[in-house]
């Protein structure tokens, strides 16, 4: 059984500048991540620098992002072959992404498109040895009014693995995208531990009192991200069940969402859950000073 890792996600525009400084802090990995376009982004040019910069750090790029639309823009699709044509140049051996949507419309409406979008995706992604994670993200949509990913529900996860049952299709799981929805993620992580190949280490806290009284229709905010360690959740738990279900990968903490810690907080906030998933993994691997199988025949 493989350690763990815990990283965390860095803007791709940024990462030359805050690199040194999360490869000082601590951090084991990072994702770099880029929202609905990779702008004027070279990737050749910027594996160059990320991998000048990591050097024998022993600090690797777990995966590269790019969360976006591509069933309604063809624009999009094409940016996501162009980073599977190039995570290898970081050392990065899975692409993540939103499934994309046809824009307020239905699940149901999106899922033949997405057949062939990620059909070929994955198709161009096993070739060069990549596996895909969909982040479980709602990005404010709906069952019926989808916004820009389909990939938030267990419902339409069936549906999408069903339609593309490629072995490297799968998902990048947090538990905050479900308890927006009210849904138990422990619980859930059970059922979905094999299909979950890179997770976000983002959390959330479920103000019960704000369900009760207002509901959770969005008049009144009641459900609040936060990073590990200051959520609901138990990540022992999730761990764990990771480890139980043969996860292997990293944990890449999403920051700038906590509502206390931000701003000049952020890297407290981040440094917390650093150390508390440190924790939560049992903390570093100590090898046994006997031979386990050995004393355990003669017992």
């Amino acid at each position: 059984m493989k350690q763990i890792q815990i990283g965390t996600c860095v803007p791709g525009d940024r990462a030359t500048e805050w690199l040194p400084h999360l490869i000082k802090a601590g951090f084991e990995t990072v994702s770099l991540n880029f929202h609905m376009s990779l702008g004027n982004t070279d990737l050749k040019e910027l594996s160059k620098h990320v991998n000048e910069i990591l050097g024998d750090s022993g600090v690797r790029v777990s995966c590269l992002g790019l969360y976006c639309n591509p069933i309604q823009y063809e624009e999009h699709k094409k940016a996501l072959e162009y980073c599977i044509e190039n995570a290898g140049l970081f050392g990065a051996g899975i692409v993540s992404t939103f499934t994309g949507a046809y824009e307020g419309e239905s699940v149901e409406k999106s899922i033949p498109k997405f057949k062939e979008v990620f059909t070929d995706l994955a198709k161009r992604a096993a070739d060069k040895n990549l596996k895909i994670g969909i982040e479980n993200c709602l990005m404010d949509g709906t069952w019926q009014h989808a916004t820009c990913n389909i990939g938030f529900h267990p419902k339409a996860w069936e549906m999408m693995f069903n339609e593309v049952p490629a072995d490297n299709l799968g998902l990048e799981w947090e538990p905050t995208h479900q308890m927006v929805q009210l849904i138990d993620p422990i619980a859930q992580l059970r059922e979905w531990a094999g299909r979950i190949i890179h997770l976000h280490g983002k959390d959330a806290t479920v103000d019960w009192d704000a369900v009760r009284r207002y509901g959770c229709t969005g008049a009144v905010p009641f459900v609040h991200h936060r990073t590990p360690g200051f959520g609901d959740t138990n990540w022992r738990d999730i761990i764990s069940i990771l480890r139980m279900n043969g996860y292997e990968n990293d944990i890449c903490i999403e920051g700038y969402h906590d509502p206390v810690y931000r701003d000049d907080w952020e890297m407290t906030g981040q440094l917390h859950a650093l150390h508390y998933l440190k924790w939560c993994r049992g903390g570093e691997f100590t090898p046994n000073p006997w031979d386990v199988n050995k004393n355990m025949k003669t017992l």
